[in-house]
């Protein structure tokens, strides 16, 4: 059975990682090997020809981690890296067993896309005693577990999540009506902070409209399948949702997917599933650009090695979709 929780504890929830959800940068106080400028380590490996640096990624089942790994990998040839990309199958332990294995491998830096953002502290702290940079996206590493083990990373890059949450609800409120009568159902993921921030962006302006009410909140674990067990769940519990927001690709298309079978009346808006065309029961979406993003990280990388200081935080915009339009390949959410 698929994990519900209610409204007061989604909220509770939403205050508590946002106000911990920070990117843990502290590039001021971290020391390590070769103690360098800003206090970023810089270990010996970075001073090889060919500069070794590692990757974690949580799956390949998602097309977004398929286009993230082409764009750590394309554009880590072109900046004459040696790029290993490890896959965890989402397993927050087979991560840390990764990450800890290409540690021993004495990379120049790492870039971290966790799989969960608890959990991922463990790993950052893991590099920082090895004394490699770490460079995170897509998954904020949560500030709170962070701090509680000393931890820092360089540098946070992704989409400007709270954003896109609200121009999926801004898009809402053009479509149906600014006092539309909403009933609103989300199919979330209330362990990952990126994800928390886009429903808190979304709620916070489908306010606007004072009909509009959410009703139900259910976990989709970011799984297609999960999802479509989640929303026949929600449906068969709250018969009158008439509005579904799916705050990530495979919670859009697993909605999708339960919402055809079962003849359901219900509009979907919300983060965009890879390749599916937008049409007037699933009217808007919100698309990140992930091989884009690891092709910044690997910039971002570069640049630091040549002597640039990384800014704390680089938050991407979302482009959006309507209907009658198809995200481009790779154009995710």
């Amino acid at each position: 059975m698929k994990r519900r929780f209610s409204l007061a504890t989604g909220a509770a929830l939403a205050a508590l990682t946002l106000a911990g959800c920070s990117t843990g940068v502290d590039t001021g106080a971290q020391a390590g090997a070769g103690k360098p400028e800003g206090g970023i380590p810089r270990p010996e490996a970075c001073a090889a020809d060919s500069k070794y640096v590692a990757v974690a990624l949580p799956n390949l089942t998602n097309p977004y981690y398929v286009a993230m790994k082409k764009g750590f990998e394309t554009a880590g040839q072109a900046a004459g890296f040696k790029t290993e990309v490890q896959i965890a199958n989402d397993d927050d332990a087979a991560q840390l067993a990764q990450v800890q294995a290409m540690l021993q491998k004495k990379p120049c830096a790492l870039a971290l896309n966790p799989v969960k953002s608890e959990p991922a502290a463990a790993i950052v702290k893991l590099a920082n005693d090895a004394g490699v940079p770490v460079f995170t996206v897509n998954v904020t590493v949560d500030d709170a577990a962070l701090k509680a083990q000393g931890g820092s990373i360089v540098q946070y890059l992704g989409a400007d999540n709270a954003a896109g949450g609200k121009q999926v609800a801004e898009q809402v409120l053009k479509d149906l009506g600014a006092d539309a009568d909403l009933k609103v159902g989300f199919i979330t993921e209330p362990d990952e902070g990126p994800v928390v921030a886009r429903d808190k962006g979304f709620e916070d302006t489908i306010a606007a409209d004072a009909k509009a009410k959410v009703v139900a909140k259910v976990d989709g674990n970011v799984k297609p399948d999960d999802s479509l067990a989640a929303t026949t769940e929600l449906l068969q519990g709250n018969p009158d949702v008439n509005v579904l927001f799916t705050s990530t690709g495979p919670a859009s298309y697993g909605a999708l997917q339960a919402i055809q079978s079962g003849g359901k009346k219900v509009k979907v808006y919300g983060f965009c599933a890879a390749d599916e065309p937008l049409t007037d029961q699933y009217p808007a979406c919100v698309a990140q650009e992930p091989e884009n993003y690891g092709k910044r990280v690997i910039e971002q990388i570069s640049a630091w090695l040549g002597g640039a200081k990384p800014e704390a935080q680089i938050l991407r915009p979302l482009k959006l979709y309507t209907k009658g339009q198809t995200p481009a390949p790779g154009e995710v959410g």
